[in-house]
């Protein structure tokens, strides 16, 4: 590991931080990932020798510990990492209101779809299995289509079709829809304006704002 070789606190802590993905890492982490899969899942550019070599930096460095749990190996932050929500939430925020424009290459289906997987209010679904379809325009074939299922109280999303019935279609620009999602713009302007196409049944399509929601990027107040 590089060294700023200065005694500030600022510089040693990001001897470790300042590694390309680490507070990424940290960030899925916190967010509830366990798993190796699912923190590539939240972090899909990142190659999965990089994520295993800075998963073995965090755990020299006790931000992290490493568990095996019915044969499946799980990683969770220690009280050291667990301090960092604050950093991040921070870093998050700062972000939101002030680096506010989106590049071509910022959009991801893999990771947008991941992150609205984990943070939709699943109580606000119908009690019996439900699936919304997606359906991106402007986006290469094999990645523009996309199904997410609440069933039991929980989500899943696929880039296959699953087999189950779809209640209703969300039909828009990727860009669009991450922009919903960070709370750029609102899904009642995006429908209203017709960036937002939602078919199914008049109650699915009046549900599925509310069914998705936004990421909580969107309570953040910007900059006038």
């Amino acid at each position: 590991m590089s060294t700023y070789g200065q005694f500030c606190p600022v510089a040693k802590a990001m001897e470790l931080l300042d590694e390309r993905w680490t507070l990424l890492v940290v960030r899925e982490l916190l967010r509830g990932s366990a798993h190796f899969n699912d923190l590539r899942r939240g972090v899909p550019k990142m190659s999965p020798a990089l994520l295993s070599k800075r998963l073995k930096s965090l755990a020299r460095a006790g931000v992290i510990e490493r568990s095996e749990v019915d044969g499946r190996t799980s990683y969770s932050l220690t009280p050291c990492g667990q301090e960092l929500a604050a950093v991040v939430d921070a870093l998050g925020s700062w972000g939101v209101r002030w680096i506010g424009e989106l590049g071509e290459e910022d959009l991801d289906p893999h990771l947008l779809m991941w992150d609205i997987r984990r943070t939709i209010p699943v109580a606000d679904w119908p009690r019996s299995r439900t699936t919304v379809a997606f359906v991106f325009d402007e986006v290469a074939a094999k990645a523009s289509r996309w199904w997410l299922t609440v069933s039991d109280g929980q989500a899943d999303v696929c880039d296959f079709d699953p087999g189950y019935e779809v209640a209703g279609t969300v039909q828009t620009r990727l860009r669009t829809l991450t922009e919903i999602w960070r709370g750029d713009i609102g899904w009642a302007r995006a429908v209203l304006d017709g960036s937002v196409a939602l078919s199914g049944p008049a109650d699915v399509r009046r549900a599925i704002p509310k069914w998705l929601g936004q990421s909580t990027a969107a309570a953040i107040p910007r900059p006038a």
